[in-house]
């Protein structure tokens, strides 16, 4: 029926710290949390940025967020240990969100929850979508050096071996948030169905099961509940959003043929989901690790993401080319940025009322360097984040300059407070 139902954390809820109070103050805007992720890393000569506020000066592969330096944190530095040490040079470093090492058994999908997905876990419960995952190019389940390509078409994980469905239909993104058009509901309660199902296989299971079974049932009862509330808009903080109904048309049935119209059509229904307060969480893959798009749409570009441009040789010609998918994929972050600020929420904006984040698994793409990660964010988070500032971390300890102490800072910022994610235990300084 399109629902997907998964089990509740129970008992591994207290390792993962818990909500604070401060996410659901009664009368101002929750905070939103978006990541857009882009493969295949940047040319390193090109990326930089020096100064703050609207004096900003920014290099060529940053270029295209030249209208939004005074809402931006160039950030610069950071980078995991596992990423760095893997000897896999794409898949062993598709751990971004986690920090946690790749599996590089063949026979063994593992690597670490994702911090977007132990948000959704936390504090998903207060919309009627958890999270979004989003992407443009499909799974991929072949072997390459023969680790599983799973890893590089997921960047959020539910559960170390589970990596979080991922939708690049535009059309089931936008049923998803807000219905097909049909105006259907369920005649049956899904519970009803499930419990129904579930009597024969009663008999064949222990008392104890059972119990965990029912406690099952009951999870999906309040699932229902909450999505009954969300119809109603039932809410328990005060705040109402400021879209009830969607301002964009439901997209067409198929995949777009045209890789821009794709990559903007999700980047709306992120901002059409935030608006609308139907997720605060939501990530989106612009392209896969070891991406082969082609992007001769890009004027004066010819040929594949990562054999032909990001593995250029150094030859002027294909770097320059190389560059331009940089600032291309730098392009899409700019445009959710300008389209969120453009929104007034309260007395601010959206932007103001979110983080967004833009980043890639590597550094140097044709190196496949993970001694840094590019990692850009907008928005001030309600408030929490002073923006228009670089913050370069090359020269501090390793201890300093961990990118999960990044994702300990941000999900604070979210209202999850908790000790320790991945590798780290400390917040990021000077965020």
């Amino acid at each position: 029926m399109g629902v997907a139902l998964a089990l509740p954390w129970m008992e591994s809820l207290p390792l993962f710290g818990q909500v604070t109070s401060s996410a659901a103050k009664a009368n101002t805007p929750p905070v939103r949390l978006g990541i857009v992720y882009f493969s295949n890393g940047v040319e390193p000569a090109h990326w930089w940025a020096k100064g703050s506020g609207g004096a900003m000066e920014l290099g060529p592969g940053v270029m295209p967020m030249m209208p939004h330096r005074e809402d931006m944190v160039f950030v610069q530095g950071l980078y995991s240990q596992s990423a760095l040490s893997s000897t896999s040079p794409h898949l062993g470093r598709m751990n971004l969100l986690s920090g946690a090492p790749v599996s590089l058994d063949p026979a063994v999908i593992r690597v670490g929850t994702t911090m977007d997905q132990i948000l959704s876990s936390q504090i998903g419960g207060r919309t009627a979508v958890p999270s979004l995952v989003l992407g443009v190019e499909p799974n991929e389940l072949r072997l390459e050096d023969g680790v599983s390509m799973i890893y590089g078409s997921s960047l959020s994980w539910v559960s170390p071996t589970k990596p979080a469905t991922k939708e690049v239909y535009p059309s089931r993104t936008f049923d998803r948030l807000i219905g097909d058009g049909t105006g259907r509901k369920l005649d049956r309660s899904i519970l009803d169905e499930v419990r129904q199902d579930s009597q024969s296989l009663r008999p064949k299971i222990s008392r104890h099961d059972n119990e965990k079974l029912e406690e099952y049932l009951e999870s999906i009862r309040d699932i229902e509940k909450r999505i009954e509330r969300a119809a109603k808009d039932e809410r328990l903080e005060g705040w109402r959003p400021t879209l009830a109904q969607p301002n964009m048309p439901r997209p067409k049935n198929e995949l777009p043929q045209s890789v821009p119209d794709h990559m903007r059509l999700m980047l709306d229904l992120m901002v059409l989901a935030f608006q609308m307060d139907k997720t605060r969480i939501a990530t989106l893959m612009l392209n896969n690790d070891l991406s082969q798009m082609n992007f001769k749409f890009v004027e004066g570009v010819q040929g594949a993401l990562h054999l032909d441009l990001t593995h250029n040789g150094k030859a002027a010609e294909k770097e320059a080319m190389y560059l331009k998918t940089n600032q291309f994929h730098i392009a899409q972050f700019a445009y959710l940025t300008q389209r969120m600020k453009e929104i007034n929420e309260g007395e601010g904006t959206l932007l103001d009322n979110s983080i967004l984040m833009g980043a890639s698994s590597l550094f140097d793409g044709d190196a496949h360097s993970a001694e840094q990660l590019p990692v850009l964010l907008t928005g001030k988070g309600g408030g929490t984040i002073k923006t228009g500032r670089v913050l370069n971390y090359l020269d501090r300890p390793d201890e300093q300059r961990k990118v999960c102490s990044l994702h300990l800072s941000l999900m604070d910022r979210m209202g999850l407070k908790m000790d320790r994610f991945g590798d780290a235990s400390e917040r990021l300084a000077d965020l």
